[in-house]
């Protein structure tokens, strides 16, 4: 019999971890994710490393990053950035590997898009919201659907008149640093949605996508985080970078590779550059970690260099990512997951879920032989979740 993430949780719950909260008080994590019989262990760096990398634990992962998706929305009825939103920005993707993702965490995407087109929202649920609903769309139905249009037409009624989103009040490295990175993830949304930029005929709403993308075409990079993401940018609106732009950063991503083959996201900032809401607690955090001065890799920025030099035109034969690839494949964890220590707070660690997700998306584009394609299946078996849960709602 296949393990499965709930009798891994049996064996992992021991390695739990006592982690210090933001707060005066300090909480035991016992789990990542729990819900009904969902449990999944709190992320830890001392989670065993799998004995053998493959399809059986790669379907780990990707069942790892259904039953927390599913938990989330069960648990917490909220679109998260670091959970529900990484995973209908980048599961939908994987869907010819594992079958699409679960309809329960779409359906609650599409029950928060607001009926209102003036309702006010922070940003993130926004644009995470559209480009969920969006690559949706890309990769499952094929076609934009009325509450993808909807969420897409109510993201770009609240841009701001610089053309660039608001991120929140406080700093989360990765995926919530500054107004470009956030605004980089709506104009994937854009482009996600199968033939919604061709067809926009409303003039104001056009005029908002120009305004969007003036502001990323005339963006300045902070730091080598944002050049990363500029490289994101160009495979999906690529006339907004210029040639020679994203050679330098290739030339950046290929100089901050590791000698053991991965890369690392601190080195791509200075502590206090990441952005301008960085709290000093957690620039206190990352000072303080032990390796703070030549930062280890990990597991998020070393998959997401290799999918950016794939996206980019990059061979997967390229040594880099033939380096990169092999740091990923001994890194990867008995559940299913690949670990990285929080970089914004260390109590639950959804950085290791970011991970994993850019892990397994990293494996496809590069066309790993352990990623088969779902194409001998029969047509029933390809549409069916890795999970089911059409029967009592618990996954089986």
């Amino acid at each position: 019999m296949k393990p499965t993430l709930r009798i891994i949780a049996l064996l992992l719950v021991g390695l739990s971890l006592v982690c210090p909260a933001a707060e005066p008080s300090k909480a035991v994590v016992r789990f990542q994710y729990r819900s009904g019989d969902i449990a999944i262990p709190a992320a830890t760096a001392n989670e065993p490393r799998v004995e053998s990398f493959g399809a059986d634990s790669l379907r780990l992962a990707a069942r790892y990053l259904d039953e927390g998706a599913l938990a989330w929305t069960r648990e917490r009825s909220c679109m998260a950035c670091h959970t529900t939103g990484v995973y209908l920005a980048e599961r939908p993707a994987l869907t010819q590997f594992f079958g699409p993702p679960l309809q329960e965490v779409r359906a609650s995407f599409i029950a928060e898009v607001p009926v209102d087109p003036t309702a006010a929202e922070p940003h993130g649920f926004l644009v995470w919201r559209a480009l969920g609903l969006a690559k949706w769309d890309e990769h499952v139905a094929e076609t934009v659907s009325e509450p993808t249009d909807r969420a897409l037409r109510h993201m770009l009624r609240r841009l701001p008149e610089d053309g660039l989103f608001d991120t929140v009040s406080k700093v989360e490295i990765p995926y919530t640093t500054t107004e470009f990175e956030l605004t980089v993830q709506a104009a994937r949304a854009l482009a996600a949605a199968p033939g919604w930029l061709a067809g926009l005929t409303d003039p104001e709403l056009a005029e908002r996508v120009a305004r969007l993308q003036a502001a990323l075409a005339a963006h300045r990079p902070r730091n080598d985080y944002e050049r990363v993401l500029q490289l994101q940018l160009a495979t999906i609106m690529p006339e907004l970078v210029p040639q020679a732009t994203r050679d330098a950063a290739i030339t950046m991503l290929r100089g901050k590779q590791h000698p053991d083959g991965g890369w690392s996201t601190r080195d791509l900032s200075a502590v206090e550059n990441w952005g301008d809401q960085i709290r000093p607690d957690n620039i206190a955090m990352l000072l303080a970690e032990p390796d703070a001065d030549h930062p280890t890799s990990d597991a998020y920025l070393t998959a997401f260099a290799i999918i950016l030099l794939r996206e980019n035109n990059v061979p997967a034969t390229d040594p880099a990512i033939q380096r990169g690839l092999n740091w990923l494949k001994a890194e990867q964890r008995v559940s299913g997951r690949w670990w990285m220590k929080s970089l914004y707070r260390p109590t639950a660690h959804f950085s290791t879920y970011i991970a994993t997700a850019h892990a397994l998306r990293a494996f496809a584009l590069c066309g790993d032989p352990a990623l088969v394609p779902m194409t001998s299946l029969q047509s029933t078996e390809k549409t069916k979740p890795l999970i089911d849960t059409s029967k009592d709602g618990s996954p089986k």
